[in-house]
This record gives structure tokens, sequence and C-alpha cells, in this order.
């Protein structure tokens, strides 16, 4: 691996999107808990970034610098509560402001220096705090003002050491691209070498050196994590892998038809198909908590895989397309669990297989390149994301066969309109999402009482933040009459126009 720029992780939610940024402009970057500091080779670094996170320097518990790490003299940025952290550390003061500062908030530049040169005077940054640095550290210097901040920004005299208090990864902030790109390359001396056949070229050495003379089974679900994954994991073993596909039977309306036509039929993998439908509903029965769905699928999917090791006698790992935001959503050290994925969560702890997961440090995006370097289809990488435990968490409550019967035909129909509106490049994810709730209704003179369903339609670039799709209302009226009018058990559709934050992409 060529050296990198990592990023200190003090528990914002968003840590992941500096580390996106990084790696758009070809530098590779990971995402660290401080804690783990002391495990990194210094030598491959070429600097560091202090993320941004909830605490205040001066409470008792407040996460603090690891040991080592100014020693290392790497060169550091430190980012909102990352700046506050380095001041608080040289002796400066940071105090609690009486006036916040969340937003838009435009700063004034007051000092020439290498990570604003060129650029205007005044421009608008994201704000994101309540505490403040007011009074500088020896040997620092400040850079820049807002109104009711009189250190937006700071840098050490003598040292590559930089803190600015806004967050340049976010996309409301102007130049905020630029600044990030000026301290990797101009600060820590970075080349802009990250690509995806460097990492197919480094992903083969790992794999190759932790497999050996093992045998790998893949998850494959059809999805675009899945497919890349199995795409990969051929391109590497060869013989040495085998593709199940599990057809649980909460898939998208005529889905795993489509897998294995594609799979096994085009790409003439050794695909194995488990037909597993009515152990999965049994199982599911008059379950309606949805980290309860989760963990019940996670488990039945990992006891049917072990079921199948035995049809391979040197099999011993098991492969899943967990994705870096399935990670971070998850749960870390320092950041709250917002729900657990199957492939994170909902594994069991007694699993027998050791676990391979080849793009837990690649975002959506990225894996979507992957796929387009390893020669798959358009048709497979640009499809939208899809949950592992399927259909079964766009169900609210509990699943029954006619639940997704629904849920199946309205979201193919949804699908059929999307894409018949050339609509379906420019909108990251749409589906359909039944709800408990029942309405009346009127058909043909006669009164219904059916249920209500959901369409949900969100714009974004890597799923961790999200905004609602415009999708004209005569083409909205179009989905809406065509459901109503062809998928028995509904008689109400609604809209979702909930953007991420504060909602999720899914309900569940």
């Amino acid at each position: 691996m060529n050296k990198k720029i990592l990023v200190l992780d003090f528990g914002s939610q968003y840590n992941q999107l500096i580390v996106r940024r990084i790696r758009d402009l070809g530098v590779y970057a990971e995402l660290i808990h401080p804690d783990d500091f002391n495990k990194e080779d210094v030598s491959n670094l070429l600097g560091i970034i202090l993320s941004g996170g909830p605490n205040s320097v001066y409470d008792q518990n407040a996460p603090m610098l690891p040991q080592g790490l100014l020693a290392s003299e790497l060169p550091m940025l430190g980012i909102c509560y990352g700046m506050q952290l380095l001041a608080h550390h040289h002796g400066g003061l940071v105090e609690g402001s009486h006036k916040k500062e969340y937003g838009l908030t435009e700063m004034r530049i007051e000092h020439m220096n290498p990570l604003t040169q060129g650029l205007p005077d005044l421009f608008n940054v994201w704000m994101s705090h309540g505490d403040q640095v007011t009074k500088l550290p020896r040997d620092f210097i400040g850079l820049a003002a807002s109104e009711t901040t009189p250190y937006a920004m700071m840098m050490h005299q003598d040292k590559p050491i930089y803190g600015i208090q806004f967050h340049p990864e976010v996309r409301h902030t102007e130049y905020g691209i630029t600044m990030i790109d000026r301290f990797i390359t101009a600060i820590c001396g970075a080349e802009k070498t990250w690509s995806m056949p460097q990492f197919i070229e480094e992903k083969t050495k790992e794999i190759k050196h932790f497999v050996g003379d093992g045998h790998v089974i893949c998850a494959l679900s059809g999805g675009v994590d899945s497919s890349v994954v199995a795409a990969l994991l051929n391109h590497i073993l060869g013989d040495q892998f085998t593709p199940i596909f599990v057809d649980h039977g909460l898939l998208r309306l005529h889905e795993a038809e489509e897998v294995q036509e594609t799979f096994a039929k085009r790409f003439k993998m050794n695909l194995i198909t488990v037909d597993a439908k009515a152990r999965f509903l049994n199982l599911l029965k008059g379950v309606s908590d949805p980290e309860e769905k989760r963990k019940i699928i996670g488990e039945a999917f990992i006891r049917i895989f072990e079921e199948q090791v035995k049809r391979f006698a040197h099999a011993e790992f098991l492969a899943q397309g967990t994705l870096y935001t399935d990670v971070i959503e998850s749960g870390t050290k320092t950041a709250q669990t917002i729900k657990s994925h199957h492939n994170v969560g909902g594994l069991p702890k007694n699993m027998t297989l050791k676990l391979i997961e080849p793009l837990n440090k690649l975002f959506k995006d990225e894996v979507r390149e992957l796929g387009l370097a390893l020669g798959l289809p358009e048709s497979i990488i640009r499809r939208q994301p899809f949950p592992g435990p399927g259909l079964a968490i766009r169900i609210l409550g509990d699943v029954t066969e006619d639940k997704i019967r629904i849920v199946q035909e309205s979201d193919f129909i949804l699908r059929e309109e999307i894409k018949r509106h050339h609509l379906d490049q420019s909108i990251w994810q749409y589906f359909t999402v039944l709800t408990p709730l029942k309405t009346v209704g009127v058909m043909g003179d006669m009164r219904t009482y059916d249920h209500v369903l959901v369409i949900r339609a969100v714009t974004s670039i890597d799923g961790m933040t999200a905004d609602v799709a415009h999708i004209p209302y005569p083409i909205l009226q179009k989905i809406s009459n065509r459901m109503t009018n062809e998928v028995r058990g509904i008689n109400r559709i609604v809209y979702d126009i909930t953007s991420k934050p504060p909602g999720t992409i899914e309900w569940e």
C-alpha cells in the first residue's frame, strides 16, 4: 500500500466524508479511532487530519490527542473539534460561546497561508460548533475570522500544523475541496496515485496471502456490492472461489432469475442457488421489530452458508460486500449506532467461517468504479442500492407472502416508470415501503380498506447524506394511478420528502 493520509475519528457521523474527499482527489486515506494510532506505521503516513466531534475539550472524558502523535512531526490539520484539541494541547484557550455558529457563515482571511493562497478574502464556510478558540497557543498565528469566531483558522509559525473551525469536507463550504487539496499535496507532499487498478493489484496480493490454498464462499445477492465482490474474487482466486446465491424470497420482482442468468450463464461462474424462501418466511413469521428482522436474516444466511460448506472440502472463508458506510452506520467506538447492517451487526458470534470483506474500505461510488474496472456491465454496476435483508425492512411490521407481493409489484411499477421517463441515472435510490396503516378508499363505487404505500426516492453521492428526488407531479400521479389500479391490497400512495439527515434512506 502506498503512503496514506490518516483521519482520526473524534466522533462525527460524517467523518468519512473527509476520507472520501481525499480519495476523490486521488490520494488514499483511511479513518481510524485515535486509540489505534499507536498501531500505525508512522513511516507509512503522509499527514494526519483530526476530525470534528460532539465533545468539548474541557469535558472530563473528552477524547484527547493520542500519545506520540505530535512526536511524529507529521503535517496535521485539525477540523472543528480537531482544531480546538490542537489549541488546547498547545496551551491555548477553548471556551463555550454565547453565540453559537451553525450553518453557512462568511469568513474573512486575515493572514496569507498555504491553505487559502490565491482564494478570495471573503467566502462562505459551513460552521457547526458551540465552542471556539478564544486565545491562541504560543507560536500560533490566527489566519481567518468570522463575525462571532475570532480564530476561524490558525497555523503554527514553524511546524506544518493547521486548524480550521469550519468543515471543508461539506459541499456548502466554498473552496473546501481546494483547501483539503492544498493540505494533502502542498503541505503533506502526497502524489495522486490512488486508483482502482492499484486497489485490485494490492487486494490481489492481500487476499491470496490470506486465503492460501483455501476455498472462499461468496454471498451473492445480485446487488452491486456482492456482484463486485464476486467479480473481484473470481478474478483473484478462480477455482478457489464459489458464489452462492440464497433466494430468501425477499428480492425484487424477477431479480432471482436475473441473478442466475447473469452469473451462471453469462459469466460462467460456478453459481450455487439455494431456494430458502419458505425457511426465511417461517423464521420471520410474526416478527415486527426491524433490528430483530435483520439479525434473524443475518443468522439464517450464515447457517445456510455453513450447510453449503459441507459440499466443499476446503471451504473455510466467507466473503461479503460490506462497505465503509455499512461499518460507520453500524457504530464505531466514537459514533452512535444508527442501525445495524446484516453484513455487520447481524453476524452470529459463533460463526465458523473466516470473514473476508474486500470492499470494507470503499465508498459506494468507488465500488461501482471497481466493478467497471473488473469488466462488469453497466446494467449491474448502476443498480440502485438494495439492503441485505431485502424487502423485509421495506415491510413495516410482520412479513407475509401477500405483503411481499405488494411491495414487489409496486416496486416493479416504480422502477419501470422511473426508467421510462429517463430518471434512473439522476435518482440515487427509489423504492416502495408498505406501512401497517390502512385507510378507507373507493374503487368501482365500492368501499375499500387497504394499505398505505410509501414511495421513497432520493438523490445522493455516497448514501451518507441524501435529498428528496424531485419527480415531476405528472409522473408521480401516473405511478400512483398504476399502483392503485394494478396492485391488489393498496388504495393510498404517499411520497416521502424527508432528507437524510434527519431521516435515513430506508425506513427501517
